[in-house]
């Protein structure tokens, strides 16, 4: 039963708010799975248990928290509202995986660093370090990670890219806390304790049972649907690969990206 929601939105300069298929030998081999159901979780871009920390971020998408979660925000953009029927069917999201780990000996990695995969299912036994180096997602999902999934561990990723054309269509269930240094990641993340971000880009959903840090960071949240959310920014012609919307940057109402222009290319300019 959702308990009721209290909307509030959060803005540059608040602070403190206490408010009560098969593949060759390239992509490995793994069995096709369906992607969990999130409920309404899946409408949320940030999801946090004990306690939200924001500074100098931003999420496009809407942040939930629960009624006893306790969140500050510094030069951050986010809009933050009471979710706690969201929440708790996350929780129940969560341990529907954990019930159902689909980990054999073919499917489990010491690490994801480097690999192409399809759709599928994947595992590491204990934590997940990776420092540097790309995971290649191929093929439209959904994939399914799971970490610490038979001996339990964190998710520590640092410099670490993950590359797909369907970020909603990923998902990390986390045996405990993920951590997110200047990398750029894609996909849902269920973590089993804290999630923290600093310097990090992450295009998919960052959903905790514990609690969620951000700073310097960006989040752009996948709809129910799974579309990818756009933030609209202010980075002239050129621009674009960071995720956000452009908008009309050209003269003549168009912009670069949206014209097929090179990202980060500035030389083509509008019409006059």
């Amino acid at each position: 039963m959702v308990r009721g929601l209290k909307f509030l939105r959060l803005t540059a300069g608040l602070a403190v708010i206490p408010f009560i298929a098969f593949f060759s030998a390239s992509p490995a081999l793994a069995a096709v799975t369906t992607a969990p159901n999130l409920g309404s979780a899946a409408d949320y871009a940030v999801l946090a248990g004990t306690a939200l920390t924001c500074t100098d971020s931003n999420v496009a998408g809407t942040v939930g928290v629960d009624f006893t979660t306790t969140f500050a925000s510094t030069r951050c953009k986010m809009e933050v509202q009471y979710a706690p029927g969201a929440y708790d069917e996350f929780l129940t999201a969560y341990g529907t995986i954990a019930n159902q780990l689909g980990c054999t000996s073919e499917n489990t990695y010491s690490t994801l660093a480097g690999l192409t995969l399809g759709p599928g299912t994947y595992c590491v036994a204990a934590a997940a370090t990776m420092t540097g180096g790309t995971l290649s997602l191929i093929g439209g999902g959904p994939w399914i990670f799971e970490i610490g999934a038979t001996a339990g561990g964190a998710l520590t990723a640092t410099n670490f890219t993950v590359s797909s054309d369907n970020p909603c269509s990923a998902y990390w269930w986390v045996q405990s806390d993920v951590t997110l240094t200047t990398s750029a990641f894609q996909g849902t993340i269920l973590g089993g304790g804290a999630i923290t971000m600093t310097g990090t880009s992450l295009a998919g959903r960052a959903l905790a049972t514990g609690a969620v840090t951000m700073t310097g960071s960006n989040v752009f949240g996948c709809s129910g649907g799974g579309t990818l959310a756009k933030q609209h920014c202010n980075q002239g012609v050129g621009n674009g690969p960071e995720g956000c919307d452009p908008g009309n940057s050209n003269n003549k109402n168009s912009s670069n990206d949206e014209n097929g222009g090179t990202p980060g290319n500035p030389g083509r300019q509008g019409t006059k």
